[in-house]
């Protein structure tokens, strides 16, 4: 079984709504493809948000304390 089968991946996700994205932007495509793209964008968006509030999910579980949640800022990048 492939990994995309097994659990969307949030960087390809983006990648494709990206690309999505782009070809829309060009206006050369023909209406049915457009609106076949924009769905397809669409699912990607929802996919890529689903991901996104699973992650925040584990980070608030992997933080809280005694019932409380405890936040913390990163510490700055020395770039």
């Amino acid at each position: 079984m492939t990994r995309k089968a097994e659990k969307p991946d949030f960087e390809h996700a983006l990648s494709e709504l990206e690309s999505l994205v782009v070809r829309l932007e060009q206006g050369d495509l023909p209406i049915e493809d457009a609106l076949t793209s924009f769905e397809q964008g669409v699912r990607l968006t929802r996919e890529c948000q689903t991901i996104l509030q699973q992650a925040e999910q584990k980070v608030q579980l992997l933080t809280e304390q005694d019932g409380e949640i405890l936040t913390s800022d990163f510490p700055a990048r020395e770039e």
